[in-house]
């Protein structure tokens, strides 16, 4: 057996794990809650957690800690030794059932959106049982680390795990309620499936650290970029540098000891930007996986003396990075419900399944466009990088014409939803061609037997557009559910099923476009078609508390009304602190460290002028010198103004009292001007030398790896 496989899944326990550790009839209970199908008690807690302790005991661990994720998102946790004391006074090492269920934490320390108030801290983590438990850490100092969800003293959910895990649940209701009535017996569960592709960028660390607004900031507030950008498509796909080569081969084995499926890697569009895609799983294992990867990405790079930076645009001019999300659902069987080829005569659940996200998303793209709505994203949609920030749907030429002329599509002999191939060279087998091609400008894509959400930024959690997705599935297949049981006692499953798709595709067609969505052509014709153009996160967030959107969530029991508002004004309360944040650092990057630097600049070229111009008294000698000097003096004194401004725009801005105004604030009038300023800075940089520019340029940045 080879290195890859002796090392996978070493820190992480699986069933495998348990079912060695543990008797049968735990076993079956274990899978049976982890099922839905009963309610974990302390009596079988116990039992697994005993089991666990020996395996992390075994393992060098010496902690553990329950791993949530608030709505930051981030991870949080909290570390508990296993060192306990007996009655006798001797050391042991303790691990109960109740240890495992719950923890503790205070919820007002964390974003909630006025769900808490500052006196009322008490809040619950309660372990996730459907995501494995995994180790971190050096050896002889391990922590196991329990995947939990966290809620407020009165059950609120704080977290993104909880609305997800509700989204999962209603989806697969809804799922298996449509297979049962489509004639399928064999079903007995359904499965939310998730890949997630992540971008980042990697930055030397001697750099970083002398960059105050990637420090403090994520991103830089200043910079431009040198001749060479990324114009020359000569990074994507490009050979991998040895440095490069080096951390990547270290984080597959980090990520493989913890279980997670690291299968693909890649130089990125942007110098210095990568691409990590993990494969397959369910939903919730996968957003898991997302999130240990990301902080993988950031531990590995440090051992290797670099910075990785999750940030949607951490360099003007080049691509930013995002987070592609490839959802599909799937049976217990193993079949994928968004399969083509699976369609047939007596097979049409492909066409109910895709239907209901065409129609899914055209009601609801507002919501779903608001849960990609954050201050790094607003700088990388719409740019010609990414898709732009109006929803719509690829399916490809096939699938479009099999929906145009659905009711004369022979199902039993239909070309259009199996693969032709490709002939290339006699040498060269043919290979399969796809059902459709490959839309790189839509935000959501029909790539072959998945949708991908092409909109969520690098840093974000995947939680939130998945469970908005599976929530908004769930509700129109819980629509046709009832169509179905109607229509269905008097006609054939054929005949309903071409009759809602007919109808639902001619109603909701206008969110389908197959064409180029960085152009202007398609702007204007999703304005004529009465599709939201939601530019950026102000624009975007109200979308969330909306009546239809919040009845929406209630009636699919993902989210009550109080939580949805808290979520509002907790991402409407982010926009605005990372707005305050950028800023704030502009300010003092210009005061400390530009300002200073431009006035010795001035003075040293003013005294150089002046000297060598006693040496040589013809002034047209020094006329270029004197032109740059002005232009220096000019744009320093620029630069000086929109500081001042930007000053006075905070100052402003704080005195807003209502949050969403003061985002729009800050949309409107604060960040216009701080592009100002860059614009002034940046010129200031491309007159000076390089290497005595106070701050490390783009070229440093980008290009020394």
């Amino acid at each position: 057996m080879n290195n890859l496989l002796d090392n996978f899944g070493t820190n992480c326990f699986s069933e495998k794990n348990l079912k060695n550790r543990v008797p049968d009839y735990v076993v079956k209970k274990f899978l049976e809650i982890k099922n839905g199908k009963a309610e974990l008690t302390l009596e079988i807690a116990d039992i697994i957690a005993n089991a666990i302790k020996m395996w992390a005991l075994e393992k060098g661990a010496t902690h553990y800690t329950h791993w949530f994720q608030p709505l930051t998102d981030l991870t949080a946790e909290k570390h508990e030794s296993f060192i306990s004391i007996n009655s006798d006074g001797t050391n042991m090492a303790k691990f109960s059932g109740k240890d495992l269920m719950k923890g503790e934490s205070d919820t007002s320390s964390f974003p909630n959106g006025g769900l808490r108030s500052t006196f009322e801290a008490r809040g619950y983590t309660a372990w996730d049982i459907s995501s494995p438990m995994f180790l971190k850490g050096e050896e002889g100092c391990k922590t196991l680390y329990i995947p939990t969800a966290f809620i407020a003293y009165n059950g609120e959910a704080l977290d993104k795990k909880v609305p997800l895990l509700r989204s999962i649940n209603s989806l697969k209701e809804q799922a298996l309620k449509i297979q049962k009535l489509l004639g399928d017996s064999e079903t007995e569960n359904i499965n939310v499936t998730l890949g997630v592709e992540q971008e980042y960028f990697l930055v030397d660390k001697k750099f970083f650290y002398k960059r105050q607004d990637l420090v403090l900031s994520g991103k830089t507030v200043f910079g431009c970029l040198p001749p060479k950008g990324q114009q020359m498509n000569d990074h994507y796909y490009g050979m991998i540098k040895e440095r490069i080569e080096n951390f990547m081969a270290e984080l597959d084995n980090e990520l493989w000891k913890v279980g997670v499926m690291s299968k693909t890697k890649h130089n990125e569009v942007a110098p210095n930007q990568f691409e990590i895609a993990l494969m397959f799983s369910t939903a919730n294992v996968s957003v898991d996986q997302n999130q240990i990867t990301m902080d993988m990405i950031k531990k590995v790079a440090n051992r290797h003396n670099m910075v990785a930076l999750l940030h949607e645009k951490p360099f003007q001019g080049v691509n930013g990075s995002g987070k592609h999300c490839n959802w599909s659902l799937s049976t217990d069987k193993g079949v994928n419900l968004y399969d083509p080829e699976t369609l047939s005569e007596n097979n049409l659940s492909f066409l109910i399944y895709l239907i209901a996200v065409i129609e899914g998303v055209d009601r609801y793209a507002s919501a779903l466009r608001a849960t990609t709505a954050t201050p790094g994203n607003d700088y990388r949609l719409g740019g010609h990088e990414a898709p732009p920030a109006i929803i719509s749907i690829f399916l490809g030429d096939q699938l479009v014409n099999i929906l145009e002329n659905i009711e004369s599509v022979n199902f039993n002999n239909n070309s259009n939803s199996h693969p032709s191939e490709i002939t290339i060279d006699k040498n060269i087998s043919r290979i399969p061609k796809d059902i459709s091609d490959r839309n790189r400008t839509s935000p959501m894509a029909f790539t072959g037997n998945k949708f991908e959400f092409r909109m969520p930024g690098s840093s974000a959690s995947p939680a939130t557009p998945i469970f908005v997705l599976n929530t908004i599935v769930a509700d129109i297949l819980k629509e046709y559910n009832e169509y179905l049981e109607k229509e269905l006692k008097n006609k054939s499953i054929k005949e309903v099923v071409i009759s809602l798709v007919k109808d639902r595709y001619n109603k909701h067609k206008r969110i389908v476009f197959n064409g180029n969505g960085y152009e202007q052509k398609w702007l204007d014709e999703a304005k004529k078609r009465g599709l939201p153009n939601l530019k950026d996160t102000v624009e975007g967030l109200p979308a969330l508390i909306e009546e239809d959107v919040i009845q929406l969530f209630e009636r699919n029991s993902v989210l009550s009304r109080s939580e949805s508002l808290s979520r509002f004004h907790v991402y409407v309360e982010r926009y605005n602190k990372q707005c305050n944040l950028e800023v704030s650092t502009g300010i003092k990057i210009v005061r400390n460290q530009v300002y200073p630097f431009i006035i010795k600049y001035i003075s040293n070229l003013s005294k150089s002028i002046h000297r060598s111009r006693k040496i040589f008294p013809d002034e047209d000698l020094f006329k270029y010198d004197i032109d740059i000097l002005k232009e220096i003096i000019l744009l320093k004194n620029d630069m000086l103004i929109y500081t001042d401004k930007l000053e006075e725009n905070l100052a402003s801005a704080i005195k807003i009292e209502d949050l969403y105004q003061r985002a729009r604030f800050y949309a409107n009038e604060v960040k216009p001007t701080l592009e100002k300023l860059r614009e002034k800075v940046d010129k200031l940089e491309e007159k000076i030398a390089t290497d005595a520019w106070p701050i490390p340029s783009y070229y440093d940045l980008l290009f020394n790896l």
